[in-house]
Protein backbone atom coordinates (compact mmCIF):
# COMPACT_ATOMS: atom_id res chain seq x y z
CA UNK A 1 0.00 0.00 0.00
CA UNK A 2 3.08 2.44 0.76
CA UNK A 3 4.93 1.58 -2.41
CA UNK A 4 1.19 2.37 -4.58
CA UNK A 5 1.35 6.23 -2.20
CA UNK A 6 4.97 6.92 -3.02
CA UNK A 7 4.36 5.77 -6.85
CA UNK A 8 1.77 7.74 -6.75
CA UNK A 9 3.01 10.70 -5.33
CA UNK A 10 6.31 10.47 -7.80
CA UNK A 11 3.57 11.08 -10.75
CA UNK A 12 1.22 13.63 -9.28
CA UNK A 13 4.54 15.66 -8.77
CA UNK A 14 6.24 15.05 -11.78
CA UNK A 15 3.18 15.64 -13.62
CA UNK A 16 3.00 18.88 -11.79
CA UNK A 17 6.87 20.22 -12.43
CA UNK A 18 6.09 18.74 -16.43
CA UNK A 19 3.09 20.90 -15.92
CA UNK A 20 4.10 24.04 -14.59
CA UNK A 21 7.65 23.75 -16.87
CA UNK A 22 5.65 23.42 -20.18
CA UNK A 23 3.36 26.48 -19.06
CA UNK A 24 6.18 28.61 -18.06
CA UNK A 25 7.57 30.95 -21.22
CA UNK A 26 11.25 30.33 -21.68
CA UNK A 27 13.24 33.39 -20.83
CA UNK A 28 14.26 34.90 -23.87
CA UNK A 29 17.72 34.57 -24.75
CA UNK A 30 19.87 37.46 -24.93
CA UNK A 31 20.36 39.45 -28.28
CA UNK A 32 23.86 37.61 -29.87
CA UNK A 33 24.24 40.55 -32.19
CA UNK A 34 22.77 43.99 -30.49
CA UNK A 35 24.45 45.56 -33.32
CA UNK A 36 22.06 44.46 -35.74
CA UNK A 37 18.94 46.27 -33.48
CA UNK A 38 21.19 49.55 -33.27
CA UNK A 39 21.07 49.31 -37.01
CA UNK A 40 17.33 48.58 -37.48
CA UNK A 41 16.50 51.47 -35.52
CA UNK A 42 19.48 53.81 -37.61
CA UNK A 43 17.75 52.55 -41.09
CA UNK A 44 14.23 53.10 -39.83
CA UNK A 45 15.30 56.63 -38.63
CA UNK A 46 17.08 57.09 -41.88
CA UNK A 47 14.03 56.21 -43.93
CA UNK A 48 12.32 58.85 -42.13
CA UNK A 49 14.04 61.96 -42.61
CA UNK A 50 13.85 60.50 -46.61
CA UNK A 51 10.10 59.86 -46.82
CA UNK A 52 9.53 63.06 -45.58
CA UNK A 53 10.28 65.70 -47.48
CA UNK A 54 9.63 69.01 -46.60
CA UNK A 55 8.02 69.90 -49.59
CA UNK A 56 7.37 68.74 -53.11
CA UNK A 57 7.86 64.91 -54.11
CA UNK A 58 10.57 62.39 -53.28
CA UNK A 59 12.56 62.34 -56.35
CA UNK A 60 13.49 58.96 -57.93
CA UNK A 61 16.93 59.12 -55.89
CA UNK A 62 15.13 58.89 -52.57
CA UNK A 63 12.70 56.34 -53.72
CA UNK A 64 15.39 54.09 -54.49
CA UNK A 65 17.43 54.91 -51.54
CA UNK A 66 14.23 53.73 -49.22
CA UNK A 67 13.59 50.81 -51.47
CA UNK A 68 17.06 49.74 -50.61
CA UNK A 69 16.51 50.74 -46.85
CA UNK A 70 13.30 48.81 -46.70
CA UNK A 71 15.47 45.78 -48.45
CA UNK A 72 17.94 46.21 -45.68
CA UNK A 73 15.86 45.89 -43.01
CA UNK A 74 14.65 42.65 -44.44
CA UNK A 75 17.76 41.24 -44.91
CA UNK A 76 18.42 41.84 -41.05
CA UNK A 77 15.13 40.26 -39.85
CA UNK A 78 15.78 37.19 -42.51
CA UNK A 79 18.63 36.77 -40.04
CA UNK A 80 15.74 36.33 -37.19
CA UNK A 81 17.24 39.39 -35.65
CA UNK A 82 13.78 41.23 -35.24
CA UNK A 83 12.81 43.73 -32.50
CA UNK A 84 9.42 43.67 -33.50
CA UNK A 85 8.41 47.12 -34.49
CA UNK A 86 7.19 48.39 -37.82
CA UNK A 87 9.17 49.52 -40.37
CA UNK A 88 7.34 53.22 -38.95
CA UNK A 89 8.47 52.83 -35.89
CA UNK A 90 11.29 55.74 -35.27
CA UNK A 91 11.99 58.23 -32.64
CA UNK A 92 10.77 61.60 -33.80
CA UNK A 93 12.43 63.33 -36.22
CA UNK A 94 13.10 67.01 -36.79
CA UNK A 95 10.28 68.08 -39.08
CA UNK A 96 11.68 71.71 -38.92
CA UNK A 97 14.68 70.90 -40.61
CA UNK A 98 15.26 71.47 -44.56
CA UNK A 99 15.44 68.68 -47.10
CA UNK A 100 19.19 69.30 -47.20
CA UNK A 101 19.48 68.75 -43.43
CA UNK A 102 17.25 65.56 -43.47
CA UNK A 103 18.98 64.27 -46.37
CA UNK A 104 22.18 64.63 -44.70
CA UNK A 105 20.97 63.32 -41.13
CA UNK A 106 20.08 60.42 -43.19
CA UNK A 107 23.10 59.89 -44.16
CA UNK A 108 24.52 59.64 -41.14
CA UNK A 109 22.64 57.47 -40.25
CA UNK A 110 22.89 55.25 -42.88
CA UNK A 111 27.02 54.94 -42.10
CA UNK A 112 26.09 53.84 -38.21
CA UNK A 113 23.57 51.38 -39.62
CA UNK A 114 26.49 50.52 -41.98
CA UNK A 115 29.34 50.48 -39.33
CA UNK A 116 26.93 48.14 -36.78
CA UNK A 117 25.92 45.61 -39.33
CA UNK A 118 30.15 45.64 -40.42
CA UNK A 119 30.87 43.80 -37.15
CA UNK A 120 32.17 40.63 -37.30
CA UNK A 121 29.72 38.13 -37.77
CA UNK A 122 30.25 34.54 -36.16
CA UNK A 123 27.73 32.49 -37.71
CA UNK A 124 28.19 31.11 -41.47
CA UNK A 125 24.59 31.01 -42.11
CA UNK A 126 23.82 34.68 -40.97
CA UNK A 127 27.10 35.78 -43.11
CA UNK A 128 25.40 35.78 -46.57
CA UNK A 129 22.22 37.78 -44.95
CA UNK A 130 25.15 40.05 -43.28
CA UNK A 131 26.41 41.28 -46.52
CA UNK A 132 23.10 41.76 -48.61
CA UNK A 133 22.22 43.79 -45.90
CA UNK A 134 25.54 45.88 -46.31
CA UNK A 135 24.86 45.42 -50.03
CA UNK A 136 21.66 47.30 -49.51
CA UNK A 137 22.73 49.98 -47.07
CA UNK A 138 26.04 50.62 -49.39
CA UNK A 139 23.00 51.30 -52.20
CA UNK A 140 21.02 53.61 -50.02
CA UNK A 141 23.71 55.35 -49.24
CA UNK A 142 24.91 55.94 -52.60
CA UNK A 143 21.40 57.24 -53.53
CA UNK A 144 21.48 59.68 -50.78
CA UNK A 145 24.65 60.43 -51.43
CA UNK A 146 23.00 61.63 -55.20
CA UNK A 147 20.10 63.21 -53.59
CA UNK A 148 22.14 65.72 -51.84
CA UNK A 149 24.48 66.46 -54.57
CA UNK A 150 21.20 67.58 -56.41
CA UNK A 151 19.83 69.42 -53.85
CA UNK A 152 23.29 72.00 -53.89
Amino acid sequence: MRSVHRITMVVVVLTLAFAFGASAKPTPAPAHHPEYLHALADLRTARAYIATPDSGELHQQEKDAIEQIDKAIGEIKAAAIDDGKDINDHPGIDTHLRWIARLNKAAALLNKAHDDCAKEEDDPASQGLQGRALEHIGKARKFVEQAIALEQ
